[in-house]
């Protein structure tokens, strides 16, 4: 299959906008590229439930704050091009930063109450600039259903929030976190792992399921649930724990008591590459 390739704004406007005329529906999977098995399931997806499925490879330089790895993050255009064909999607917009931001952008969204925690205090200029991307991607791909990873969960909870806010015609669409045979959460970051690294990494998602485990069992009180899931991260020499957090589903806000499904979710380092993971959780009868 041949996929379309615009290089501009008013290229990708023209395509989604001429097969919408034409009665067609448009998903939309905004990336940064160095595709995996993880985007590929959201364009698989897209193109099962729309009738053109439209793709963004974008290194977002407003997302990346002082002395983190912009100028090191993986690129491989044509591999993911070339991954896009085989699954199908339709058109796919590779801008520069100079179409994207012809002048030092004076714009910027803002979803202060998801924003200020968690990977928000830990990287403060970052969900700033997703969200401010985000927004102008949608505001680019016009009407669509948008598909978006729940890896990195609080991510979704801001775009899903923002697209609603600001009255976008754009359906966020959460998609399963695809994950490795060993349970690690499939992410372009880990390609840095050393092999130490990447054989102590799946740490992250066991230490989670113990929690769930016990919040399945019966454990109503979110600090236990945080200490266990600390302490199983922490047993391990390789993990630099940044963080581990119990919020109720579709928040970023710890319950006073775990009533209903919550979402457990960490951070920590392995080595240079920091890697998010999160699991649901459900109380038991």
């Amino acid at each position: 299959m041949t996929v379309h390739v615009a290089e501009t704004i008013d290229d990708l406007r023209d395509h989604l906008d001429t097969a919408r005329a034409a009665g067609r529906t448009v998903g939309f999977v905004p990336t940064m590229g160095y595709l995996h098995e993880g985007h590929l399931s959201l364009m698989r997806r897209s193109r099962d439930e729309c009738d053109l499925t439209a793709v963004s490879i974008f290194v977002n330089p407003l997302q990346f704050g002082a002395g983190e790895d912009l100028s090191t993050y993986p690129r491989d255009l044509p591999r993911d091009l070339e991954l896009c064909a085989s699954v199908g999607v339709d058109v796919v917009l590779t801008p520069s930063v100079t179409e994207m931001y012809p002048e030092p952008i004076g714009t910027t969204v803002s979803v202060a109450d998801l924003g200020a925690t968690l990977e928000g205090a830990s990287r403060p200029t970052h969900f700033d600039g997703v969200s401010t991307v985000v927004a102008k991607l949608f505001n680019i791909a016009g009407p669509c259903r948008a598909y978006f990873g729940e890896k990195d969960y609080q991510q979704l909870a801001i775009v899903t929030r923002m697209a609603r806010d600001l009255s976008f015609p754009v359906t966020v669409v959460p998609c399963p976190i695809q994950r490795e045979p060993d349970g690690l959460a499939r992410s372009s970051r880990n390609v840095y792992l050393t092999p130490d690294e990447r054989a102590a990494a799946p740490v992250l998602h066991q230490s989670l399921l113990a929690g769930a485990a016990a919040v399945a069992g019966g454990e109503r009180d979110p600090a236990v649930v945080v200490a266990l899931v600390e302490a199983l991260i922490r047993a391990e020499p390789l993990a630099e724990l940044d963080y581990v957090e119990v919020v109720d589903e579709g928040t970023v806000t710890r319950p006073a008591r775990i009533e209903g499904p919550v979402r457990l979710l960490t951070a920590a380092r392995f080595g240079t590459p920091r890697l998010l993971d999160n699991v649901l959780a459900q109380p038991g009868s």
